[in-house]
Order: C-alpha cells, then sequence, then structure tokens
C-alpha cells in the first residue's frame, strides 16, 4: 500500500497531530511539496501533501483562509501539513475551523520535526511500496510462466484472473472467445467481441479500456502478436483500476501469451507447408500416399465426405479474412480443417461436409454479398470484384480431383455472374440459360443473328420468330405454322431463307443448337 496521511500520523518519529479532516485521513499521498507561495496550485499535480509556515499567509484572517484552502481543494491537495513555532506558535483558528469545513486533513508539525523528515518518510513508504509490487510482479510473472509451461493458456488465464482478483479472456484472430477464467465469465467476454474487433483495427500492438457489460467492471483489451495483423487478443476485467502488481501480471501475460502465439505461428506454417503436400497428393490420385503423409494432422478428414472451397482474391486481404473465418470455426467445433494458400491470391479449403467450416464460410459470402450490394456503382464495378468462391459437391479421397474441378467450375461461374459464392450442386440443379448471360455469349448471339434481324426489320418478312417456333416445335412444320398462323408451305419458305442468308443447314444438329442458344441469350438480354 502506498503511504496515507494516516500512517504518517502513526509514524512515531513525525510527531503530527491532526488537527482537522480526521475522516479523511486514508487519502494516499503521492508526494510532499513544501511552499510558502500565496497560492501554490499553479505548481500542484494532485494527491500531494503540502507543507508550510505560512510565511507570506494572513493565516488569521477566515476570508484569506477559506479562499486559500478552497483552492488547495480543488487542486486535489490531499493534507496541508502546518509547521508551529517558527511564524505561529499554534495553528490559527481560522485556517482550523475552514480547513474542517471543506474536508482537508491539516496535521500540525512540530517544530523539532524539520519538513524534510517528512518528505524522507513519504519517499521510503513510496520505495518499499513499489518494492513489494516489484517483487509480487516477479512472483505473479513465476507463477504465470508456470502456468503457461504446465496447463498452457488456459492456466495462464487462471493464474492473471486470481492474480488480478478479476476475470480474463483470450480471443482469436476473428474476435471469438477460445478461453475464460473464471469459467463464469465466458458471457462477460462474449459482448466485448464487437470491442476486440475495433481494436484489430487498429495498428498493432494496440490496447484499450472499456466499460464491462452493464458497468459490471473496468475492462483492459490488448491485442497479441509482433505482426502487422494481431494474432488474437487478451480481455482483463477488474472492479477497479490496476495496481503496479497487477500491471506486471498482466504485462507478463502479454508477453506470455505473445509467445505463444508466435510460437504457434511457426508451427502453423508447418503445418500449411504439410497441408499443400497433402493436397497435392490428393489431386494427383495418390489418397494413401496422403493418408501417410497427414499422419493425425487431420483426424478423420480425409476418412469423411469433404468440400473442397476454392476462393480468388484480386488483393490478399479478404482471403486473409476467409482463411481466418474457417479456421476459427473448424477450432470451435472441434472439427479438422485443410488450408492451403495456392500464391496470394488463391485459397483452397477441405472441410468437412456438413461442418462449421463449411457452414462459416457461405455466411462470411453472403454478409460479404450483402455489403457488395450496398455499395454504389463507383465503389464496387465489374472489374473490382475483390472475392470470390467456388465450393464442390461432397466428395472422397479418391474423387478429390473431380472436387477441385467443380470447385473451379463454380468460381469461374461466381466470376461471371458478380457473385461472392457459387455451389456446384446449384449449377447441376439449375438450368443452362443463366450462363448465357455472358457478354461473350451475347456478342456471338448479336453476331450469328444480325443477318436475320436486318432482313426482318426491312419488312421482307419475319425469319427470327419463324425460326424460333420451328426450334421449339423440333421442326414439326404443322405445328410450328399453326403457332404462327401462317401456311406450312410459308414456313418452308421461310426456313429456306434463313440457310441461303446463314449459309448454314438447318439439317446440322449443331447448327440447330447454336441458333437456339443464340435466340435463347437474345430474349435474355431484352
Amino acid at each position: 500500500m502506498p503511504p496515507t496521511l494516516a500512517s504518517l500520523v502513526h509514524h512515531s518519529a513525525l510527531k503530527l497531530t491532526v488537527r482537522a479532516g480526521e475522516d479523511h485521513l486514508d487519502v494516499p499521498v503521492r508526494w510532499v511539496h513544501a511552499s510558502e507561495l500565496a497560492d501554490p496550485v499553479p505548481y500542484m499535480e494532485g494527491g500531494e501533501l503540502l507543507l508550510i509556515t505560512a510565511l507570506k499567509l494572513d493565516a488569521e484572517d477566515p476570508k484569506a483562509m477559506r479562499r486559500y484552502v478552497k483552492r488547495l481543494v480543488g487542486a486535489g491537495v490531499v493534507g496541508l501539513g502546518f509547521a508551529v513555532g517558527v511564524n505561529y506558535d499554534e495553528i490559527p483558528q481560522a485556517l482550523v475551523d475552514t480547513a474542517g469545513e471543506e474536508g482537508l486533513p491539516l496535521l500540525e508539525v512540530p517544530r523539532r520535526t524539520p519538513f524534510i523528515a517528512i518528505s524522507k518518510a513519504v519517499s521510503a513508504a513510496i520505495a518499499a511500496d513499489q518494492y513489494r509490487s516489484v517483487t509480487a510482479g516477479f512472483a505473479a510473472q513465476r507463477e504465470l510462466t508456470k502456468q503457461a509451461l504446465t496447463d498452457g493458456p488456459e492456466g495462464l488465464l487462471s493464474a492473471l484472473a486470481a492474480q488480478v482478483d478479476g476475470w480474463a479472456a483470450l480471443y482469436d484472430a476473428s474476435g471469438a472467445v477460445v478461453a475464460t477464467a473464471p469459467e463464469w465469465a465466458g458471457r462477460r467476454a462474449a459482448r466485448l467481441t464487437a470491442d476486440v474487433e475495433r481494436l484489430r483495427d487498429r495498428p498493432a500492438p494496440a490496447s484499450s479500456v472499456v466499460g464491462g457489460p452493464d458497468n459490471e467492471d473496468r475492462v483492459e483489451l490488448h491485442t497479441l502478436g509482433t505482426g502487422r495483423r494481431p494474432r488474437a487478443a487478451l480481455a482483463v476485467g477488474t472492479e477497479a483500476a490496476l495496481g503496479t502488481a497487477e500491471r506486471y501480471a498482466v504485462h507478463s501475460a502479454i508477453a506470455l501469451l505473445t509467445l505463444t502465439t508466435e510460437r504457434s505461428r511457426s508451427l502453423q506454417a508447418a503445418h500449411e507447408r504439410i497441408g499443400a503436400a497433402v493436397l497435392r497428393l490428393l489431386l494427383a490420385g495418390h489418397p494413401d500416399h496422403a493418408r501417410a503423409v497427414a499422419g493425425d494432422l487431420y483426424g478423420g478428414l480425409l476418412d469423411a465426405p469433404f468440400r473442397i472451397i476454392v476462393g480468388e482474391s484480386t488483393d490478399g486481404e479478404p482471403l486473409d479474412g476467409l482463411a481466418e473465418v474457417v479456421e476459427s470455426a473448424a477450432a470451435r467445433s472441434g472439427e479438422a480443417v485443410l488450408v492451403v494458400a495456392e500464391g496470394p491470391e488463391r485459397l483452397v479449403v477441405l472441410a468437412v461436409d456438413g461442418g462449421a467450416a463449411v457452414e462459416a464460410c457461405g455466411e462470411y459470402a453472403a454478409t460479404r454479398e450483402g455489403e457488395r450490394a450496398s455499395s454504389t456503382t463507383e465503389e464496387h464495378t465489374g472489374d473490382e470484384d475483390d472475392l470470390v468462391v467456388g465450393l464442390s459437391a461432397p466428395a472422397g479421397p479418391i474423387a478429390a480431383a473431380g472436387a477441385y474441378k467443380q470447385a473451379e467450375q463454380a468460381l469461374s461461374v461466381a466470376r461471371r455472374r458478380g457473385r461472392v459464392l457459387v455451389e456446384h450442386e446449384q449449377l447441376a440443379a439449375g438450368s443452362v440459360l443463366p450462363l448465357l448471360a455472358d457478354d461473350a455469349v451475347r456478342a456471338f448471339a448479336d453476331g450469328l443473328l444480325r443477318p436475320l434481324a436486318e432482313h426482318d426489320a426491312t419488312g421482307r418478312g419475319d425469319l427470327v420468330a419463324s425460326l424460333r417456333a420451328w426450334l421449339s416445335r423440333h421442326g414439326q412444320w404443322d405445328a410450328a405454322a399453326a403457332d404462327l398462323g401462317v401456311h406450312r408451305h410459308t414456313l418452308r419458305y421461310r426456313m429456306r431463307r434463313v440457310e441461303e442468308i446463314l449459309g448454314r443447314s438447318l439439317d446440322d444438329p449443331d447448327v440447330r443448337m447454336e441458333l437456339w442458344l443464340a435466340l435463347k441469350a437474345t430474349a435474355a438480354a431484352e
């Protein structure tokens, strides 16, 4: 504990006597300052015990003393020491009364007690308190280190919560709660995820102090990690501001958790290299070799149906976000997931079919889709889509290459449609017609049908409509002629004109297919 006015009064060598403010002696004393100025307030910081002899004060004037004492109280002075036997044989009653009215402790300093003795006593007490705090801090550091080595981050959080007499929580890179101590703090920690996410956007290392949920406590937030982006975050909740010993404990925890995350980062890099080798073996059609290389790293991922996710981006940032989302979701649910970066702008993920990682990927894509939809045209044009994702159908190790191709096909469709995510199953269950919306297909259709459209524009017939009716009736003359309301001979004449103008035979199934798709593409564009 730092020195207080009460501890100075009880100091046997100082012989101080309380003359006013007996109820406020438990206030800590930050420093001792002697000043004979009529207004020493400009030179005060607050928390001082001011020592005077009243050399330049009219201590017997009640009005002057009232102004003087009020200024001291307003400046945060915690006590006033008055030396008797120098200018006054005893403390004037005007000062005693005013100090009592304002609640300012007034201490009588006997002539045989020099001011420097009081300063030394306070300095010694402050030094002793700091020594106790440093000693306690080192003891806390040893305990935190021991718990971190024996029980990992969970043990470290428990030791830290005990040291600060509060609670502690660890968050992962996505802002999700990883562990808390004690267990009852889990709900409190979860309500601070928005504050953790805001802290992650600041340059690392970053920290902030927030009011706890429902103002239950005071919470300090600190980012963890040495890179540009934080790898994790630490929250420490207490009822009051941290003391010196508690501050040592928090700083030690930050250092230990940072070492843990950086070590995990190195292990993660090695893990990623193994994952890349496993993926190459799967795609090369060697599932047994892939299992041998993977060992126990991916649990039963290679033995159960999985999906392949392929993501591409024009910059690395969104892919970092996608990787964090799927890895965090898998970690929270206890799933195995394989994440491989194929260059700075491409990511491949193997995740359990129907698992939390695949669900999190879909939610992440939906959020980005909503952000993109709410953006202005200037902010997001077709050339600026910064994230596209393709998701394969469920597959096993033997069919991994096929699943990878499915994901790439879905990715290509997502890019053409301006979508964030497309599932291959959606393509198989849907229609081919949406694919005709591609600009290249429309250009082909316009070029193929333009001679017929130009012929119709002269008013010499309706070849485009006739061709559409004939193809829709699979070349049945009577049915197509009835749809058009013309004689079948008229329709036969028009189809010959189509062949003459296009220079193609309608007996060729490829020609009929191209014309039908061109008509569909043109109709979709109208």
